[in-house]
């Protein structure tokens, strides 16, 4: 093409190449100009004008982003009718994309006039998504340019396809150990089912096995029955080692571990694996979460049917950065910036109706308001300040309250549930508390000492993001969440606590292990209240008699 400023009477055939507004007439860049339009612009007193003519062998720029586009698209790739100069590439199914990085570096490395620009490898789409768009910068290329392009196209094959997806047969399996709870499965399914639905795929078959080699290898047995083509393992416990329980029972069960771990976080403890013809997974604990994780990565090629080897793996360092994630700890949230004491929140909102015909939380225990033994508790530990969350009968709590220095905040939507209460804890936090520990207002057991442990156990681990108590598997209350949690605790909603961040964040939980129950005894109706009272007079006489018991074993000797 060759560009100049021309005097207007010699304008015609020409192509414009600055857009033009004026009263009456918008003449874009690149309409070819015609008799009309050469008189027109004389109208509105242009003398010359900025035009664009095709040397002997050009191709004209459409014409050339045709030719390219049809070379570059492969199978389900549709290319799009070219306009100026452009023409965009779009996926015929949906799938995952592939391209050729070598060659599409090659092709753009030709002339600076043709360019081709893709999605990311691996993004999935859907039908009709565009995925690649081939650009002529100049209105035309050079006949020679041309034909360097095309001679380099036909030594590759097509640069763009989309892999469409395969696998539509999922099984999914839950490990169970005491202490996880229902809900925590329960939304891992909706989550997972979500994930695969945007491939076309679904669930087949879903079971809980207990966390043993054995109950896993049975879980594979029955997946593999039910003509699962892809199989998912989501554990109670993150898997931690090749030989932890999930790849035990895979191997059990005739089948063989290709890779554990992966350099992209979220996904580190990603497992992979093989049982016959069917690909197994080990989820990590942020696969329980909507967000984009490493797992996602893994899985998606799988459903299109792509193996993953180890190298596949291994080379996903680079942008596994993914997301800011609560246990990556931030500069911002350093010690400078948080230097006070661990606060308390005590949740005292709920209405109590599985005790009809009472106040349960300001019901008396051993004579004293059980949401004031709660608060006293606190108050006894080194968290400061205690914030006590009221909502239900709010004049009763703050009387069992009376003379404590506790904060006490309302929440007037407390009928919400425990989340809105949570959010309304979190407000009040001081702004230089590094943590708070979260305390339910019918757990009268929980003493000042076990606070005192979540603490140090919080502190001791940088990188944690929450310390709870645990016995035998299973996690109880109250649990101290480090300050980077604080905006996904505020982000819940409905009458649900916290419990599934600790499993998206399982390998961050510092799990504080407990030698009674007081981390698991909540009171909900008038008979467990009794049973509580029965069992601590139990516990007082035994106490009480113990020096004379002493002073008989004393004697007898």
């Amino acid at each position: 093409m060759k560009f100049a400023r021309v005097p207007l009477d010699e304008a015609e055939g020409a192509v414009n190449v600055h857009s033009l507004k004026l009263p009456g007439l918008d003449l874009r860049k690149g309409t070819r100009l015609d008799a009309a339009l050469v008189r027109a612009l004389a109208g509105h007193g242009l003398v010359e004008i900025v035009v664009a003519r095709a040397e002997p062998g050009d191709v004209a720029e459409d014409v050339a982003a045709a030719r390219v586009a049809a070379a570059v698209a492969g199978a389900g790739a549709q290319p799009e009718a070219a306009f100026t100069g452009r023409a965009n590439i779009r996926a015929r199914c949906a799938g995952l994309v592939r391209v050729d990085r070598a060659g599409i570096d090659a092709l753009n490395a030709v002339d600076e006039a043709v360019t081709l620009a893709t999605l990311p490898e691996f993004r999935p789409v859907q039908a009709g998504e565009m995925i690649a768009t081939v650009k002529i910068i100049p209105f035309a290329v050079a006949g020679a340019v041309m034909a360097a392009v095309e001679a380099r196209l036909a030594e590759c094959p097509p640069l763009v396809e989309v892999a469409p997806f395969r696998l539509s047969r999922v099984a999914v399996i839950s490990t169970w150990l005491p202490g996880l709870p229902e809900k925590v499965i329960a939304k891992t399914l909706r989550v997972t089912a979500a994930r695969l639905d945007g491939a076309g795929a679904a669930i087949c078959h879903e079971e809980r096995v207990a966390h043993t080699a054995e109950g896993v290898r049975h879980g594979f047995d029955r997946a593999r029955a039910a003509g699962a083509e892809l199989a998912i393992v989501f554990g109670a416990s993150a898997i931690a080692d090749r030989r932890d329980v999930i790849p035990a029972g895979l191997e059990a069960a005739g089948g063989v571990i290709e890779h554990f771990g992966m350099p992209v976080d979220p996904g580190n403890l990603l497992l992979t694996g093989r049982l016959g013809a069917m690909p197994v997974l080990g989820a990590p604990g942020c696969a329980r979460s909507p967000k984009e994780n490493g797992f996602d990565w893994v899985l998606r090629r799988l459903l299109a049917g792509i193996p993953v080897t180890r190298a596949d793996i291994v080379s996903m360092g680079v942008g596994g950065l993914l997301m800011e994630i609560p246990s990556r700890p931030q500069p911002r949230e350093g010690a400078a910036s948080h230097a006070g004491p661990t606060a308390a929140i005590v949740l005292a909102a709920g209405r109590g109706t599985r005790m009809p015909g009472a106040h349960k939380l300001t019901v008396p225990l051993d004579g004293e308001p059980m949401v004031r033994r709660v608060a006293l508790s606190a108050l006894a530990s080194q968290a400061r300040p205690v914030i006590v969350v009221t909502g239900h009968d709010a004049a009763r709590v703050r009387g069992a309250l009376a003379d404590l220095p506790v904060h006490v905040v309302h929440n007037p939507g407390y009928a919400d549930g425990l989340s809105s209460s949570i959010r309304v804890g979190l407000g009040a936090v001081p702004p230089e508390a590094p943590a708070v520990a979260i305390l339910l207002g019918d757990m009268p057991k929980v003493s000042a000492g076990l606070i005192d442990r979540l603490v140090a156990a919080l502190q001791g681990h940088p990188g944690a993001v929450a310390a709870a108590p645990a016995s035998e598997g299973r996690r109880g209350n109250p649990v101290v969440w480090a300050r980077r949690m604080f905006a996904a605790l505020s982000a819940l909603t409905g009458d649900v606590g916290a419990r599934h961040l600790l499993a998206e964040n399982t390998e961050a939980v510092i799990d504080v292990e407990v030698g009674d129950d007081a981390a698991f005894v909540d009171v909900d109706t008038l008979e467990e209240l009794q049973a509580l009272e029965l069992h601590r007079i139990a516990e007082t006489a035994r106490v009480d008699a113990r020096p004379a018991l002493d002073g008989m074993e004393a004697e007898d000797a």
